[in-house]
């Protein structure tokens, strides 16, 4: 146990706190795949939210038009204020193609179509499906520190499971990557970003004039993204991190689609074009074999806290590790596809809600 505050007020678990917060005030946004459909985990969190009675939870839905009538029919049984966005119907993809904001898809973009409905209430929170350890107490301590004026809220937890440390991506990569970054310059927005237990959570909570604000990746470079804005419009003083304790979710392989290899360049990208915004300029001749040393350093590191506890450590998986995500240092090619901010989108959030509906209505009746 340790109190130990850094760059950004941390709030830490020291009496398992379920404290007083504005939940009645909130929406909680939860996106949701087909895997997720009536899951252990899923049901978990849903069945959780009931007792903590939201404002609203909005569910951005990706999946197949076979799985939408199913999947609302199963959220439905729920006690909540739940609102299912379908975000692969035609309807969608027309409204987002006329306005310019087609492209690829992934978790952010489902994430971006929920925001804008989701910041109609005072507060959002947001946070992943697949939490088998989902408690009361997550949404509470997230929106705590709103409620005593900070704008921006961000949980953080140990990714430890059966004597093994997990959170690789985040310790093999973005941890060692920023390190990198700050030998070379020693930028606010680094040091902002190197402030967070665990930067890659996708448990996170905010008012909704941030909400409004956040210019959403795609994909799974979807958390950095939202720290890259959370600074501009929280700044230090203005944000927290907020000890989650326990917390288990499903882990990813490395490589195939979806798995670890693939979000390391969907997180590489975002950084490097966040730093972009904020004039940091890496010298990328030099980042990939100092981002290497970085992180085989913090090998040996974890190596030695693994072995302090008496947990299974694969020294020569996560140096493998590590060599694969390093072909993601590298200079972001392409078109920037971040999604514009609420606050100046070319469509409202009743465009988005009244095509979603009316795509899974009509799915969901054949």
């Amino acid at each position: 146990m340790e109190y130990v505050q850094e760059r950004v007020a941390t709030l830490h678990d020291l009496t398992d706190p379920i404290p007083d917060a504005p939940t009645e005030r909130a929406a909680v946004v939860v996106p949701m795949t087909e895997r997720e459909y009536a899951g252990l985990a899923a049901d978990r969190v849903l069945s959780v939210l009931e007792r903590v009675s939201p404002a609203r939870v909005v569910v951005p839905l990706r999946a197949p038009r076979e799985r939408v009538g199913p999947f609302r029919e199963w959220l439905s049984e729920y006690d909540l204020p739940l609102e299912v966005l379908w975000c692969d119907g035609p309807r969608v993809a027309d409204l987002l193609e006329r306005v310019g904001a087609d492209g690829d898809r992934g978790k952010g973009r489902d994430v971006w179509l929920a925001l804008g409905r989701a910041a109609e209430e005072e507060f959002v929170v947001v946070h992943d499906a697949d939490t088998k350890t989902y408690d009361r107490s997550y949404v509470s301590r997230l929106l705590f520190p709103l409620a005593e004026g900070y704008r921006f809220s961000k949980g953080y937890y140990a990714r430890v499971e059966d004597e093994r440390l997990y959170g690789r991506l985040f310790r093999l990569f973005y941890a060692p990557l920023v390190r990198a970054l700050l030998d070379e310059t020693d930028a606010p927005l680094l040091r902002y970003l190197a402030s967070f237990r665990y930067a890659l959570a996708g448990e996170f909570a905010m008012t909704s004039d941030v909400a409004r604000s956040i210019r959403a990746p795609r994909s799974w470079g979807l958390e950095v993204g939202v720290l890259g804005d959370a600074f501009d419009a929280a700044g230090f003083e203005g944000t927290a991190q907020v000890d989650l304790g326990a917390y288990e979710h499903d882990h990813r392989a490395v490589s195939g689609p979806t798995g670890l290899s693939d979000m390391s360049r969907s997180v590489g990208e975002t950084l490097f074009r966040t730093l972009a915004d904020h004039g940091v300029a890496p010298d990328f001749d030099t980042l990939p074999d100092r981002y290497r040393e970085a992180a085989l350093t913090l090998v040996e590191q974890y190596a030695a806290d693994a072995a302090f506890n008496g947990f299974e450590f694969d020294r020569a998986g996560e140096r493998e590790q590590v060599a694969t995500y390093a072909e993601a240092v590298a200079e972001p090619a392409g078109e920037d596809g971040r999604l514009p901010p609420w606050s100046d989108a070319p469509l409202s959030p009743d465009d988005v809600v009244a095509a979603a509906v009316a795509d899974a209505e009509e799915v969901s009746s054949r």
